[in-house]
């Protein structure tokens, strides 16, 4: 039995799901269809992540979560190189095959991560009305680590983004975007999913759609 309801949530809530546009909707269900591919280890995710984060970039912005916003430029460039990376970047020009992140990925990673949420954080904080900038910078700085991670197939790629959405949940229902904080939840699922998915192929040859 579930512990609530829809009709036990506060009123302002219905409220506020039902004013939901359809941009926040549209971006919602391409988000989930991205993150579901990337599990599956489908090389589509990488356009419909590119229409995903072309929504979001507007979406963001009106949320006064400007880090968050930026991040969603840099995650279209990163799907661009992703795309040809996972067609080319393996040996002799090979398709890319599952691996495990290196010590100095993780020295770069955890270097950029901390320099990124203090440097944009201070920035964020004092010269914006960003809700929360330091926490807003966090997120922003191991999303990239997590997106670059996955452009290169390591599979602790799937770590970050279980961190990253276990934080957007609530600051995204606080700033009341309902759907996209649900999403958030179910991206924890997915990328659990993600990580059993990709460590079961590890050492396998991987087969990409030519045509893409």
């Amino acid at each position: 039995m579930l512990l609530f309801t829809l009709a036990s949530l506060p009123a302002d809530i219905l409220a506020a799901v039902r004013a939901t546009t359809g941009l926040e909707w549209v971006a919602v269900l391409t988000g989930f269809a991205c993150v579901w591919l990337a599990a599956r280890e489908s090389l589509y995710n990488f356009p419909v992540a590119i229409v995903s984060c072309l929504l979001y970039v507007a979406i963001y912005h009106r949320a006064a979560l400007y880090s968050d916003r930026n991040l969603q430029g840099l995650f279209i460039a990163l799907s661009v190189y992703g795309w040809y990376e996972w067609l080319f970047g393996g040996r002799g020009k090979t398709p890319l095959a599952v691996s495990h992140t290196t010590p100095a990925e993780w020295a770069l990673a955890v270097a950029f991560a901390a320099a990124y949420t203090l440097g944009f954080g201070y920035y964020l904080a004092h010269h914006t009305d960003s809700s929360f900038p330091y926490l807003d910078s966090f997120t922003t700085g191991v999303s990239l680590v997590a997106q670059f991670l996955l452009m290169r197939k390591r599979l602790e790629n799937w770590w970050l983004w279980i961190l990253v959405d276990i934080i957007y949940v609530p600051i995204l229902w606080a700033k009341h975007l309902y759907p996209t904080s649900l999403l958030y939840a179910l991206y924890l699922a997915l990328a659990a999913y993600g990580y059993w998915q990709w460590r079961a192929d590890m050492g396998k040859k991987p087969s990409l759609p030519a045509a893409a």
